[in-house]
């Protein structure tokens, strides 16, 4: 009985030990690989922009004088602002959505709903990126670019419906299954004990919801979230199919107009920047758009995990 005990055991730290191998691994070739932009840069890559023209420069640039200085302000405000309000309105509609499926449709109509949600989370994103191209694109060209007047002004005549706007709702489509699922799920794993006492005490029940269910299962809710920020991160054909193609960096007085301007995300980089590869320069450059994912990634996990152990410990548990 005992060697029988063992061998799952070490079987099982042998794999957690390969994986954890893996992406040590991972890290270390991506920032290896990164490592002369990385060095010639410094912290100016991220302070500066410029990175469509750069890699045009690296591309052309001969091995004697390698183009080693790029700026990735431009692709870090495409990520951090697509990502961003594709989570805030993913969030809003996919914790809507859980709580209508859980609390306020049949059982039948609701694993029905879930079944739906999950075939949806399956679809390639590719998928998602031709349909923004036939439905969002022109629809975006049609209702803004044609008929703005500060495109007149400002001479904004190339620009078309791809754009960051374009991106954020077909990242949203992306994610909003993630943030459903996993809030589904989370939900019907608190139990229905909870739910009775708080009608037992004469509560609503959109009362019951918000003060009862929504505190219980935010630990999951939070959980799909973050595997919706990830991905929505790491997202890169279908937000390039619609995002324009071009790291420009914001102009304050244009307001709203910035988001009807072209973006590039990392992610979305390394698929369009791609075809140029061959030199030190561009390899290193895109690269180094894989090492900052990875680095915002791990941030995004451990900020998760803080958060979830405050709210544990504001809830009573000790971890």
């Amino acid at each position: 009985m005992k060697s029988k005990s063992v061998i799952p055991k070490t079987f099982i730290y042998i794999l957690s030990s390969i994986s954890i191998a893996t992406i040590i691994f991972m890290f270390i070739f991506v920032f290896y690989k990164s490592w002369p932009v990385l060095s010639a840069s410094g912290l100016s890559l991220l302070t500066t922009g410029g990175f469509d023209a750069q890699i045009q420069a690296a591309f052309t640039s001969t091995s004697d004088s390698q183009m080693l200085h790029f700026g990735f302000l431009g692709l870090i405000y495409g990520t951090l602002m697509t990502t961003f309000f594709s989570l805030i309105i993913a969030t809003v509609i996919g914790i809507g959505a859980a709580i209508t499926i859980c609390e306020y449709t049949s059982p039948k109509v609701s694993d029905m709903f879930v079944s739906i949600v999950r075939v949806l989370a399956s679809v390639p994103s590719v998928v998602f990126g031709l349909v923004g191209i036939v439905t969002v694109v022109p629809f975006f060209q049609k209702l803004f670019v044609n008929h703005f007047e500060l495109f007149t002004v400002w001479n904004f005549a190339g620009w078309d419906g791809r754009n960051m706007l374009s991106a954020i709702i077909v990242l949203t489509f992306m994610i909003v299954p993630t943030v459903v699922s996993l809030s589904v799920d989370a939900l019907r794993a608190v139990p229905d004990s909870r739910r009775e006492t708080g009608y037992a005490f004469g509560m609503k029940k959109f009362r019951v919801i918000r003060r009862i269910l929504l505190p219980s299962a935010r630990s999951g809710i939070i959980a799909g979230v973050v595997l919706a920020a990830g991905r929505g991160i790491g997202e890169a054909i279908a937000v390039s199919m619609v995002c324009g193609g071009l790291g420009i960096l914001p102009t304050p007085s244009l307001g709203f107009v910035n988001f009807l301007a072209p973006t590039l995300p990392l992610a979305s980089a390394i698929i369009n920047k791609s075809e140029a590869m061959g030199s030190v320069g561009v390899d290193s450059a895109l690269f180094v758009c894989g090492a900052l994912l990875l680095t915002i990634g791990a941030l995004l996990s451990i900020g998760a995990r803080l958060i979830n152990k405050q709210m544990r410990k504001a809830d009573g548990f000790d971890d």
